[in-house]
């Protein structure tokens, strides 16, 4: 099993959950700057230049939750089966948490990645900064009272947990207790540690925090 990983993007959720199944893994690391994720290599892998790619079985897979899915089916652990009363809730939660991770997606490129500053759009800034608020206090109201997403830990947790660091990155976590608490939880399972201890850090933020910038005038 061979995953194609960057540091701190959507790979991380895969390589958690590998761990939280104690599976074997090779790590291939990629950038997400010298072109790498262009090339033919990686494309025969996941056809649009994106990370996560995964070899299993003889075959590659892309997408984050569709590598989730495929290795809970597999294994037969860690996701509510076809029939069971949590299954509409765990593929809720796992496309939820896509969802999620595309405004974070907006964000990071509007923030640190499109250059010049001058090029950014700070109405879409704040625009896509309430998007994700929208989503935070929703998972806030769920978890009051919640150890997990579901009634006991899932993938859905590794799919949607991931999204949490990357998230107080734009929002103060003070403002939303129950998503902070969960951060905290997650981040102190033993596997999550494992999996961020291979993942090789953070290869994308450089502060803590991203205000978004005044209009110019």
């Amino acid at each position: 099993m061979i995953l194609h990983h960057v540091p701190g993007s959507r790979s991380m959720r895969v390589l958690w959950l590998i761990e939280e199944l104690g599976l074997d893994c090779e790590l291939r690391l990629w950038s997400l700057t010298d072109g790498g994720l262009r090339s033919p290599e990686f494309r025969a892998l996941s056809p649009a230049g994106r990370i996560p790619a995964l070899e299993v079985d003889g075959r590659a897979i892309f997408e984050s939750g569709a590598i989730l899915q495929y290795l809970t089916e597999r294994e037969d652990r860690l996701a509510p089966k076809p029939g069971e009363p949590e299954r509409g809730d765990f593929l809720e939660w796992v496309h939820f948490a896509e969802t999620q991770a595309n405004i974070l997606q907006a964000l990071n490129i509007h923030h640190i990645f499109l250059r010049p500053e001058s090029a950014r759009s700070i109405p879409l800034m704040r625009l896509d900064t309430k998007r994700l608020a929208v989503t935070a206090r929703a998972l806030d109201d769920h978890l009051a009272g919640r150890e997990t997403l579901l009634s006991g830990f899932s993938a859905a947790d590794c799919m949607l947990g991931f999204n949490i660091e990357a998230l107080f990155r734009f929002l103060p976590a003070a403002d939303h207790p129950a998503l902070a608490a969960y951060r905290d939880r997650m981040a102190a399972r033993p596997a999550y540690r494992r999996a961020a201890a291979r993942a090789g850090g953070d290869a994308i933020y450089a502060r803590d925090f991203y205000e978004v910038p005044d209009v110019p005038g």
